[in-house]
């Protein structure tokens, strides 16, 4: 999976609307951006870690934030499944 793929899978963005859907069981994989505060990302990342789902790394929150097709930065992104 690549950021351009990104794209064209249903998603949501940022850290409370993943959060929601993590406890949900309705993600399928999450994106981090490497370069996001570690306080922002880290009880995702527990939450992923937990419930064995996979984590991809991205360079920049602008990155993610482009693939997503939105203006700003993002420094998470949950795939829905």
């Amino acid at each position: 999976m690549n950021l351009e793929e990104l794209k064209n899978f249903k998603k949501v963005v940022g850290t409370k609307q993943t959060t929601r859907a993590l406890k949900e069981d309705k993600v399928n994989f999450v994106f981090i951006a490497q370069d996001a505060e570690k306080h922002v990302t880290k009880n995702v990342e527990e939450a992923c870690k937990e419930r064995s789902i996979e984590i991809i790394y991205v360079d920049s929150m602008k990155k993610l934030g482009r693939a997503c097709n939105i203006e700003v930065g993002s420094a998470i992104v949950g795939v829905l499944k």
